[in-house]
């Protein structure tokens, strides 16, 4: 009798559930940064390969420009960066006087002007009644709008790629009312190892092993605790090798005293010092060999990109591969290795993308598609309402099997 009246509660319990409550599937938000779309055809990718095969697999295209934290903020509003205010790693607002944003910086990173033009996915759904959680997501330990996930760490790229998993799976055994129901996973090491060594190096294929060692212990972890969870697993952008011979220097072009170089690289932006716009323009609009310059409003119209009103009001992109620098910056750190932030239709700039889980279609092969696209199909898995934003569903609606 006493086990009658149990089961009884608890149907009239589950019948008292919103039917989206009820139904809603552990989804889990995986970042590798810098893991290039073509790293999954090396052979070295077990466990990625199995949940492909499994599931869906494609290609996203990053948006403009194709850095860190520009993209991983796209990923989780739905916005291209000149939406969303993450213009790139490193940026000034007219709004913000005297500061200068930096990914390293952490009073920056945590100051939540700079993120509060967006609403991430976590504040939305926790807003709707979805407990959420992040491991070293971008964005993640901000308060933005005046929210987090209920559960977050401060960034430490010490923490290794297991730790990471196990953290994410000491969430997990939390009883169910307090288990978080979207969960956002970093991982940095194929970025780093790509930019240190190259995107065609054997320690770069070392850090796509590893990370991929990383996603079969959390797939094993979900399997040994019998949760059913849909993986969407993705990047913020691919990477380009580079070489000391495709270099471009700013002091062949231009005076130190003519402008204010807020970023150089894989692109650079620049603020003309008062009354030097004009000197500015004429030696670098012009055409040059490898390294195309626009104003902020005449960037071409594929970008997406130039009306920000943190956009610096020249922007320069050289071909991809080559880099803008100066000869004391390239004397003290040479160029080497790998770089992004390039043409986002670039091949090399390509992320993987990966989906398996209970509602995903099995054996999907799916077309590139923007990185916007991604916010949609992780809100529609979450059985939660998105923001408004610059993606489409339909673009990986495919990759659904329900």
């Amino acid at each position: 009798m006493r086990t009658l009246l149990l089961r009884l509660i608890a149907a009239l319990w589950l019948v008292a559930l919103p039917a989206a409550a009820a139904e809603r599937p552990l989804v889990i938000l995986i970042s590798m940064d810098g893991f290039r779309a073509d790293y999954l055809d090396r052979g070295i990718t077990p466990n990625l390969s199995r949940l492909a095969a499994e599931g869906a697999r494609g290609a996203v295209r990053p948006s403009f420009p194709s850095k860190t934290y520009p993209n991983h903020y796209t990923l989780v509003t739905g916005l291209r960066p000149d939406h969303h205010g993450l213009v790139d790693n490193v940026m000034i607002d007219p709004l913000i006087p005297g500061v200068t944003f930096s990914l390293g910086d952490r009073a920056t990173v945590k100051d939540p002007r700079w993120w509060n033009d967006a609403t991430p996915l976590w504040v939305t759904a926790e807003r709707q009644g979805v407990r959420s959680a992040s491991v070293f997501w971008p964005g993640s330990e901000t308060a933005i709008q005046g929210a987090q996930p209920t559960y977050w760490l401060t960034y430490d790229q010490s923490v290794s790629a297991e730790a990471r998993v196990d953290q994410v799976l000491a969430w997990l055994d939390l009883p169910a009312d307090r288990r978080p129901g979207f969960v956002s996973l970093y991982f940095d090491e194929t970025d780093t190892a790509g930019h240190h060594d190259g995107p065609d190096s054997a320690a770069l294929n070392a850090a796509v092993a590893h990370t991929d060692a990383a996603i079969g212990r959390l797939t094993a972890g979900l399997k040994a605790r019998g949760l059913a969870a849909d993986l969407v697993i993705t990047a913020d952008h691919g990477m380009a090798a580079v070489a000391p011979e495709r270099a471009i220097y700013v002091e062949d072009l231009l005076a130190d005293s003519a402008a204010r170089r807020v970023a150089m690289g894989a692109f650079m932006t620049v603020i003309p010092a008062p009354g030097r716009t004009p000197e500015v323009e004429k030696a670098l609009l012009g055409g040059h060999p490898h390294m195309t310059c626009w104003r902020k409003g005449e960037i071409p119209a594929r970008y997406h990109f130039g009306t920000h009103r943190r956009v610096p009001p020249i922007f320069c992109l050289p071909q991809t591969g080559w880099e803008i620098t100066t000869r004391a910056a390239a004397a003290k750190t040479p160029i080497e290795g790998g770089a992004h932030g390039y043409d986002p239709y670039a091949p090399e700039m390509a992320a993987v993308f990966v989906a398996q889980g209970p509602h995903i279609r099995r054996g999907v092969r799916l077309r590139t598609v923007n990185n916007v696209d991604v916010y949609p199909l992780v809100a529609r898995l979450l059985g939660i309402r998105g923001e408004p934003g610059d993606g489409k569903l339909s673009g990986l609606e495919r990759a659904l099997d329900r």
